[in-house]
């Protein structure tokens, strides 16, 4: 049985109504959740967007309404009119708990077969299920609400940039390829055979080029693409606050940005965070935690030992000093009852992931201490290395010795595994840092050359701007990234407006004047013509939205994921095309080896 709406027009969302609304007539549109058949009443908990509201059928009021809702099941599709009135069995867990309505009419807009899926919060379903049937998935409470909160946070941000002359505009999205670090997703181009373009890594260029056409301030929400093998909460697309900003220095930069924050949180999380935020230079973030997007809500702090260990009798150190490479270690705090020999095992097997070839313990117990490492440590050596770690008893203190990065990742992530394992993580708490003064280059191996750690149009610190051509491992960026909770949610950097040293920062980077050419040669023609100093940032807005909504998946925060195969459950996308679909953007496909 399917009908129309007829003239019937919904009042009210079914989440709306309270205690006030009793004695008034309303119509309710809606799916079911579920329905109960006790006789002589039907109850029926009519959902939509806002919430759940009881509806009930009573058989003494009509018969044939009665007779209608006889043959509802859930996910049917139901317009209700009838009588609010108070609930005799008041339900505390729902906001409309205190109140149901009695249904004078019923209309069945339409039926719907069993779905694959529960629809509710605590399903337990395979993620694979959940992306198949998406629009079930959404019709979940919690996936509404994240989506509300996304369009809250996304409105939040527009009204913050407006009121500050920050001017939204578009960019294109079919654009030339340039190198920024991952592959390009390639559109091939029909009418001009053999060429493609390449969907956007990100505005980068273009945004720049707007800061040279003088609108000062620019912003958008745009999507970005990267072809790149994807791991855990990242996608083939993704969503940016991408913002650029002209006249302006690091300070600048970061002063609107955090007043930005502030707002964000402030309007819809109710937290108030304190300005300014505190600032750590990448060098520092390193040395402390291993990594430049530390997880402050907790310690287990690095402590570098190298020159303690120089000369010890334990070759695993020595030897390891001797040739280049450091020892560091963690003190896990307070916890070392936690931990068997099978944990830290596990342990060993964890930092191994990152290159390290092996983990050393120590733990401060009753007797002193217990380690399998601590018969080769002269008392001095053992004796600084506790009072450098400030170790007490119940500590355990867990170090790896290998290259400088190898050391860094290892420890650097073994900290926040340790915390995660030892559930002492609060997630209520938000701790926020900019991280400053990047490297401006990095080592490539593979390509025996340096990159740029960021992109080529990242402006070197002003007092390191001559190391370029001589150390230019030393150059620091006028770069940086907010960091949320070990989270980067952000990152950006001023940008080069002198088109001499532009040409520099491509000649460090191995750029030939023709290779430079053929990739930007819009951007550096642009640059003669009298270019702002300017910088900005983008905000990876997924991410952001992960926060606020307290996900730890980025595909709960997105309407349509793809998978960590870069696939669409849903619509079977990436797909074959016909052969006339490729002849006509003149393309053949081979895919022998």
């Amino acid at each position: 049985m399917r009908e129309k709406m007829g003239t019937l027009r919904r009042t009210h969302m079914c989440g709306e109504l309270r205690p006030t609304h009793i004695d008034e007539k309303v119509v309710l549109m809606g799916w079911v959740q579920r329905e109960r058949n006790l006789g002589s009443l039907i109850f029926v908990d009519l959902r939509d967007t806002t919430g759940i509201c009881q509806i009930v059928f009573d058989s003494t009021v009509s018969k044939d309404v009665f007779k209608k809702a006889e043959i509802v099941r859930s996910e049917y599709v139901l317009a209700v009119k009838g009588l609010v009135r108070k609930r005799e069995s008041i339900n505390k867990d729902i906001p409309t708990g205190e109140i149901e309505v009695l249904a004078e009419e019923l209309r069945i807009l339409d039926e719907a077969e069993t779905p694959p899926i529960y629809i509710k919060d605590d399903d337990n379903v395979s993620e694979n299920m959940r992306l198949r049937y998406r629009y079930l998935d959404l019709r979940k409470p919690f996936m509404q609400n994240n989506l509300k909160m996304r369009h809250r946070a996304a409105k939040v941000v527009r009204d913050f940039l407006d009121e500050n002359s920050f001017v939204e505009i578009e960019t294109p999205m079919l654009t030339k390829p340039t190198p920024e670090g991952a592959r390009d997703y390639l559109v091939p181009s029909r009418v001009n055979p053999g060429h493609f373009y390449a969907l956007p890594q990100s505005p980068q260029l273009m945004k720049q080029l707007l800061m040279v056409s003088g609108m000062d301030r620019y912003y958008q929400i745009v999507k970005c693409f990267r072809d790149e093998d994807l791991r855990a909460n990242r996608q083939p697309e993704f969503t940016q606050i991408d913002i650029e900003m002209s006249f302006v220095d690091v300070d600048d930069v970061l002063e609107i940005n955090e007043r930005m924050l502030y707002r964000l949180f402030k309007k819809l999380k109710g937290i108030e965070i304190e300005l300014p935020i505190k600032r750590m230079t990448y060098k520092e973030a390193m040395e402390r935690f291993g990594v430049d997007k530390p997880d402050l809500r907790f310690g287990f702090e690095l402590v570098n030992i190298t020159d303690i260990v120089r000369n010890s009798q334990f070759k695993v150190f020595s030897s390891i000093v001797k040739s280049g490479g450091q020892v560091r270690g963690i003190n896990v705090k307070g916890y070392g009852d936690k931990f068997s020999r099978k944990d830290i095992s596990s342990l060993e097997d964890y930092v191994k992931t990152f290159g390290a070839k092996g983990l050393a313990w120590i733990k401060i117990i009753e007797e002193g201490v217990s380690s399998p490492i601590g018969k080769f440590l002269s008392e001095d050596e053992l004796n600084n290395i506790l009072n450098r770690m400030e170790a007490e008893k119940g500590d355990l203190l867990l170090f790896v010795a290998d290259k400088a990065q190898v050391v860094l990742d290892s420890l650097g992530n073994l900290r926040n595994e340790v915390a995660r394992r030892l559930n002492i993580i609060d997630d209520s708490k938000l701790e926020l840092v900019w991280i400053t003064e990047f490297p401006l280059f990095e080592y490539d191996e593979e390509e025996g050359r340096y990159v740029a750690k960021h992109h080529p149009f990242t402006h070197p610190m002003d007092e390191d701007i001559d190391l370029l051509e001589t150390e230019p491992e030393k150059v620091r960026a006028k770069a940086y990234d907010i960091v949320i909770n070990g989270d980067e949610i952000g990152g950006g950097s001023i940008r080069i407006n002198d088109p001499e040293l532009q040409q520099r920062m491509f000649k460090a980077l191995g750029f030939s004047e023709e290779e430079a050419l053929n990739k930007f040669g819009f951007l550096i023609e642009a640059f003669k013509y009298g270019t702002p100093p300017h910088g900005g940032i983008a905000y990876g807005f997924d991410r952001l939205v992960m926060l606020l909504t307290n996900s730890s998946n980025i595909r709960d925060v997105i309407a349509f994921p793809k998978t960590q195969s870069a696939t669409c459950l849903l619509t079977g996308a990436p797909s074959t095309v016909t052969d006339e679909q490729l002849k006509e953007v003149h393309i053949r496909i081979d895919l022998e080896d």
